[in-house]
């Protein structure tokens, strides 16, 4: 008996890398798996390794931005397999160039594949769900990028981090429908990994750690995902959670630190200018950029130094007031 017996699960993404691997994963927890991709050898060739490993599965490439694509995956899953219990968000393709200066195509295109290509599942699976009175499970991955960032990747973090948002706010407005939704943010290897590391092949972060084993196993995400989209998670909803090495983390943002308060008199910007560092001193925030992946561990498994002129969270700077 696998945690997905008797589900139904649409990955998107699935063809290769970290997509792949999710797909297999719950396909041998159970699953009948629709294989979403945009290349159509990618999704088939995954979809007959499915099917010979004695899986239930189905392709369908396209563009998962595009609305019809999107319906069409609802549409397959229901038709092929009867209903339809879970979505995976993966659909993904790291770019650089996608900052300030990048070509107006370019940068439509990041937003647009990473964003409408997270929404537009969503809300073909939201509206399937709501019409039909099911329950369903939703998991997105995101990156590390999103949380912190780094040089040459404003729109494809902007864009991944938007997918925690939409996770946030499907949590919250499917929830009467039974409906839970969460982002998984791995860092595991594969060709968008390679491309961070100085030697480009990933190893630099294997090295740094000291390890002689496989650092950023896929595996490890895959099962995660493969839990996240069953029943035995439906009570968890609206969380991000993180996978390195063997470790499972839960992330926790936007949440107060501290606070300066003008009791019962309104604040003015010149009360702000002697007080603001208040907050920075009580939390140890640094109150310039920071990189933050570093608080999240990325740093260091990754092998790559600070962006320069990002100061580390333990060098706060001095207070003005200081």
């Amino acid at each position: 008996m696998g945690v997905l017996d008797r589900n139904v699960v649409v990955v998107t993404g699935a063809g290769r890398g970290l997509g792949r691997a999710i797909a297999l994963e719950c396909a041998r927890e159970g699953a009948a798996v629709v294989v979403a991709d945009a290349s159509r050898e990618s999704a088939t060739s995954v979809a007959e390794q499915i099917s010979g490993e004695g899986g239930r599965s189905a392709p369908v490439y396209g563009d998962v931005s595009d609305t019809r694509v999107a319906e069409r995956l609802v549409r397959v899953a229901t038709e092929r397999f009867g209903g339809l219990d879970a979505l995976v968000n993966n659909a993904d393709d790291l770019r650089t160039g996608s900052g300030p200066r990048a070509a107006d195509t370019e940068w439509d295109e990041v937003v647009r594949g990473y964003v409408n290509g997270g929404c537009e599942p969503s809300r073909a699976v939201c509206r399937y769900w709501k019409d039909s009175r099911r329950p369903g499970r939703m998991a997105h991955t995101t990156s590390a990028l999103g949380f912190g960032g780094r040089d040459g990747y404003l729109g494809y973090g902007a864009a991944k981090l938007a997918l925690s948002s939409l996770s946030a706010i499907v949590s919250m407005e499917m929830a009467p429908f039974g409906v839970a939704s969460n982002v998984i943010a791995p860092v595991r290897r594969t060709r968008n990994f390679a491309a961070l590391t100085r030697s480009g092949d990933g190893s630099d972060g294997v090295g740094a750690a000291g390890r002689d084993f496989e650092l950023f196993t896929l595996d490890n995400c895959a099962a995660l995902v493969a839990f996240l989209v069953s029943e035995a998670s439906a009570y968890i909803s609206g969380k991000v959670f993180g996978v390195q090495e063997s470790n499972v983390e839960i992330y926790q943002s936007c949440v107060a630190a501290a606070e300066i308060t003008a009791g019962s008199l309104r604040w003015s910007a010149d009360e702000l200018v002697r007080r603001i560092d208040e907050l920075f001193f009580a939390t140890g925030i640094q109150p310039g950029p920071e990189y933050r992946p570093e608080r999240m561990r990325y740093y260091d498994v990754w092998g790559l130094p600070s962006p320069s002129g990002l100061a580390p969270p333990s060098q706060i700077t001095q207070s003005r007031s200081g």
